[in-house]
């Protein structure tokens, strides 16, 4: 699997998401480091990943300033030619703001930072980011997030419902999508949506968190053996 990982100013999780990526792949090729002011992707890239932090500040709007960098003009390109763009936390704030991805992540319900445990149930199997997971499986995530809240109109949401673009949804260990699980308030429990394509994933909570038995369980290794599965040659 060939991976860049972009860096903001202001991202802070680009080394664990790398990491997370390398282990997947059996600790083989490291993920490439790509500055957001690169204008175009190396050559050959699988997967470009956009990773959590707090990109210039969270200055203006979450996402809003990092969407216009010469980086993700490439990054919206190589979507378009049928590239895997992935964005956890900030990246899924960023996808949102470039247009990317519909919707927006607004100020959580609670109008607090949220730095805990949530659990995702996986609404469907059959994409580049989830085939190592059964349709209903949950798994635990780390949430820390201010602004985590999903929202989209009725009409966008009811196409993202109708045509099974929701691949997380916020629910209870035991796969209920209760409202007590649904921390930050999004619109119908969504944790994180995918593209027409199935090739565009933003996800809110950091599956790179759980991927080494010896600090946090894997939950989240899954999602990566997904990709690393997905990339493996023929």
């Amino acid at each position: 699997m060939r991976a860049a990982v972009v860096v903001f100013p202001g991202t802070n999780r680009e080394r664990d998401m790398a990491l997370a990526l390398a282990r997947a792949s059996g600790g083989g090729r490291k993920p490439l480091m790509l500055w957001h002011g690169e204008p175009e992707l190396p050559t050959g890239l699988d997967l470009v990943v956009l990773p959590g932090g707090f990109s210039h500040s969270d200055y203006l709007r979450c996402g809003a300033m990092a969407a216009h960098s010469p980086v993700m003009r490439a990054a919206k390109g190589f979507a378009a030619r049928g590239g895997h763009v992935l964005g956890v936390c900030n990246g899924f704030q960023i996808l949102c703001e470039a247009g990317m991805l519909p919707g927006a992540l607004l100020r959580n319900a609670s109008l607090r930072f949220l730095s805990m445990d949530g659990w995702l149930r996986v609404e469907r199997a059959d994409t580049p980011y989830t085939n190592r997971f059964r349709r209903g499986d949950t798994f635990r995530a780390t949430m820390a997030h201010g602004d985590g809240n999903y929202f989209a109109d009725a009409a966008v949401l009811d196409r993202l419902e109708g045509e099974n673009l929701v691949a997380f949804r916020y629910a209870t260990p035991a796969g209920e999508a209760a409202p007590a699980a649904n921390r930050n308030g999004s619109a119908r429990g969504i944790a994180g949506v995918l593209s027409p394509n199935l090739r565009v994933l933003g996800l809110m909570p950091h599956p790179e968190n759980q991927v080494d038995p010896a600090i946090d369980g894997t939950d989240g290794l899954p999602l990566f053996e997904s990709l690393a599965a997905s990339f493996a040659p023929a």
